[in-house]
């Protein structure tokens, strides 16, 4: 599984970096059912004036458009960095199964993380989070 997750997560990697160059934060998302992308997105927070236009929001709303649906079980969306409290929101109440992470936020950087956001919530059994994919790359095109 971990060739399959680093081949979509170079996908995403593609995707922040159209986001960089683009002026918004370098972060890419996309999402895969039975093997097959059936959405790409990237932060458009700045060239759309829409602070909600994160990278897996923008997969989301991509997707509902794309299979015609707001829900999205056995899904996995996959990202290049940890997202934040409302992505993880949107992705539960999409039913996406699987997330698939790869930079994180460095220690220090506040007491939040996807793993204790989704405890403090109870939604540990609603997600399955696979970190560290690629990880190195992700937090180096986030931070720089």
């Amino acid at each position: 599984m971990t060739v399959e997750h680093d081949r979509f997560m170079r996908l995403a990697l593609d995707e922040a970096r159209l986001a960089e160059r683009e002026g918004n934060a370098p972060v890419g998302c996309v999402i895969v059912r039975d093997g097959q992308v059936i959405a790409r997105g990237h932060n458009l927070v700045y060239t759309t004036f829409d602070v909600t236009a994160h990278g897996e929001t923008v997969a989301l709303r991509n997707a509902g458009k794309a299979v015609g649906t707001v829900e999205f079980p056995g899904a996995t969306l996959y990202t290049t960095f940890e997202p934040c409290s409302m992505c993880l929101s949107a992705m539960i109440l999409a039913r996406i199964g699987t997330l698939v992470l790869g930079g994180k936020n460095r220690p220090g950087g506040g007491r939040y993380s996807v793993e204790s956001f989704m405890e403090l919530n109870g939604w540990k059994s609603r997600l399955t989070v696979v970190s560290g994919v690629l990880q190195e790359q992700g937090e180096t095109i986030f931070n720089d």
